[in-house]
């Protein structure tokens, strides 16, 4: 089975009108691509309203390590303000260290839910630990385009810039969504047990993606650089 990535490839300059989903911005001439179903993407540009994303991109999918961005805003935004609280949410988000994001989790237990409230994540839920948390790509590319656009200078976006070549389990992190042309920073998630299943978020110039695959990290680089490594250069601002 195959989701619909729809793409105005006028609309990439940002002409977008109709909706889908919930509420978010559709592009008006369409062109159907198509993303296995195993996977589901959102983009979405710096300005406010305009995106696309697969059919699927609202759907609740388990959060994995990207619940570790909604910790880290919250405790950055809302937590004691201590040295050690900034150094657990680096270690987070560098090295999506799992032992930081325990700490974290429990000095602010209603973090991730408290987030989703504040930016409108109707997917995202934190009840049960971060480690069981869901979201969607359609959660994560909006909360990452509202970062920008209010606090660009956010700890959490510089991190995202400086990632940890191995995670603290030793885990390349290298694939999905930082394989796009003109990405600065990005996120991973993955799951440990079970089924492989990968996630990843970046933002560039201009831009924001979230992707998450019920798969393997070479599945989820596959289906992203097939769709997005066109599109994504035109949602980007010239260099001069």
């Amino acid at each position: 089975m195959r989701a619909a990535l729809c793409l105005g490839m006028a609309a990439a300059h940002l002409g977008w009108t109709a909706s889908i989903g919930s509420g978010q911005p559709a592009p008006t001439d369409i062109e159907p691509l198509d993303v296995p179903a195993r996977t589901s993407i959102s983009v979405r540009s710096i300005v406010p309203g305009a995106g696309w994303g697969t059919a699927n991109e609202t759907e609740e999918r388990a959060a994995l390590s990207l619940s570790k961005l909604f910790i880290a805003d919250y405790a950055l935004r809302h937590g004691d303000g201590s040295p050690a609280d900034r150094d657990l949410c680096e270690r987070m988000i560098r090295k999506s260290d799992d032992a930081a994001a325990d700490r974290l989790a429990a000095e602010y237990p209603s973090a991730i839910d408290d987030i989703a409230r504040e930016y409108g994540l109707r997917a995202t839920h934190g009840a049960g630990g971060w480690e069981f948390s869901t979201t969607s790509t359609a959660d994560v590319a909006d909360f990452l385009a509202a970062k920008i656009r209010t606090e660009p200078d956010s700890p959490l976006l510089a991190w995202m810039e400086e990632p940890a070549d191995k995670a603290a389990d030793g885990t390349r992190q290298d694939w999905g969504t930082a394989r796009l042309p003109q990405v600065l920073g990005t996120k991973w998630g993955w799951s440990d047990v079970g089924d492989p299943e990968v996630a990843s978020a970046s933002f560039g110039p201009g831009f924001t993606v979230a992707a998450h695959t019920y798969g393997t990290a070479d599945q989820q680089t596959q289906d992203v650089l097939n769709v997005l490594w066109g599109p994504i250069g035109t949602l980007t601002p010239p260099r001069h």
